[in-house]
């Protein structure tokens, strides 16, 4: 009985399928592209007319990949008439959306090896890496023109960091940042602002970045957020005089534990977080007064002197409403988009140059603004509208 079966071959099977599939993809868009030449020359091969318009001289043959795998075309060659077909015309332009979805794929993380193995199974053959990286070349002037669009409206909340990555300079390898800067407008929604390259996280960089805002039109700015970074602070003042600067306080606890013994950091923790849990500014400041006092009888003096010089940069969300306070006090908004574009650069490892470390974060930010991250309400501003109204009427009254 076990003689009758008949065992078959399934690889074999759909690898002949496949190469019927692509054959017959060849065929039909040669007999499309002969038909042109007819419709062209009007004149059928070796038809005599007098309506004819010109004549044919052959054939050229061209590569085209295509999903049923690479086929080769017999392009006509026509004296008397321009050739000009639609058909690799309309064929190009279908096989862009599946370019445009492997610079997707990139860009969202997937690494080169995985898009290779991705475009054989979908084309019959392999797209190299650096056929990848001209795919990329194709987005970087969209990306470009994102970054330097004009900002309007107002952003009352800005959060500003800086993310390091590698590149390669002359040969060796060195950190480059990029700066990223993120806005919560009118309507309370979050918003990629902007994003520049820096050599490091100094004044001059960051004055640069803040000034490009404002070039583009940032404007309403009247809390930036972001971690006490080298020169951050003196930017924010003369970029923008009139915002307040609110240092992160998970980074400012983070400060203090440097100073801290292991065997303390539970107590001391707890007495930082008592500070920023009480009911306004008055009372916090009363509260951090007294941490420094208790920090100098824990023989914590390092300690207690950071938090007494830096306390107050960390309670400037207590002059927004209150409502607002937990999204105001941290810089978590960027740290968690910071963390996904690490993800990705674990993948790239080291850029050839700090243009591509930056276009390629750049495509990710904007990538995920476009999601639920960019299109969910991030606050309502109702509070910070009635909270500036009463102000207004306090001055004229």
């Amino acid at each position: 009985m076990s003689e009758k079966i008949i065992h078959l071959n399934e690889g074999a099977i759909k690898q002949e399928l496949k190469e019927l599939v692509r054959n017959s993809v060849e065929e039909t868009l040669n007999s499309l592209l002969d038909q042109e030449a007819t419709e062209l020359t009007n004149a059928s091969k070796y038809e005599r007319t007098e309506d004819r318009k010109g004549y044919r001289s052959g054939h050229y043959e061209r590569n085209l990949t295509t999903t049923s795998g690479e086929v080769t075309l017999k392009v006509p060659k026509l004296k008397g008439v321009a050739f000009e077909t639609a058909i690799i015309e309309r064929y190009r332009r279908r096989e862009s959306s599946v370019e445009e979805a492997l610079i997707e794929m990139y860009l969202a993380g997937v690494s080169v090896r995985r898009v290779e193995d991705i475009t054989e199974a979908l084309w019959g053959t392999k797209v190299s890496a650096g056929t990848v990286s001209q795919l990329n070349k194709k987005v970087y002037g969209h990306i470009e023109t994102w970054r330097n669009r004009p900002l309007q409206g107002r952003y009352p909340y800005v959060y500003v960091d800086g993310i390091y990555l590698k590149r390669n300079w002359g040969g060796e390898y060195e950190n480059v940042a990029v700066l990223i800067a993120i806005g919560v407008n009118e309507d309370g929604y979050r918003e990629v602002i902007g994003a520049s390259e820096g050599m490091k996280e100094d004044k001059a960089s960051w004055q640069e970045f803040l000034k490009s805002l404002k070039e583009r039109g940032l404007s309403g700015v009247r809390l930036v957020v972001g971690d006490k970074c080298l020169g951050l602070l003196e930017a924010v003042n003369e970029t923008f005089p009139e915002a307040k600067f609110q240092r992160c306080y998970v980074h400012f606890y983070r400060n203090i534990f440097s100073v801290t013994p292991r065997s303390k950091m539970k107590e001391v923790s707890a007495m930082l977080k008592a500070i920023h849990a009480q009911e306004d500014k008055t009372a916090a400041k009363e509260k951090a007064a007294a941490v420094v006092l208790k920090l100098q009888e824990m023989k914590l003096k390092e300690a207690a002197k950071k938090v007494e010089e830096g306390i107050h940069e960390t309670l400037s969300y207590m002059d927004f409403p209150y409502v607002h306070w937990s999204r105001l006090r941290s810089n978590n908004v960027i740290e968690r988009l910071n963390r996904e574009i690490r993800r990705r650069t674990r993948v790239v490892g080291t850029f050839p140059d700090g243009n591509s470390a930056l276009m390629l974060v750049c495509a990710l930010l904007r990538h995920v603004a476009s999601k639920d991250w960019g299109t969910k309400r991030y606050m309502s501003m109702t509070h910070l509208d009635e909270m500036n109204q009463e102000a207004t009427n306090s001055v004229a009254g």
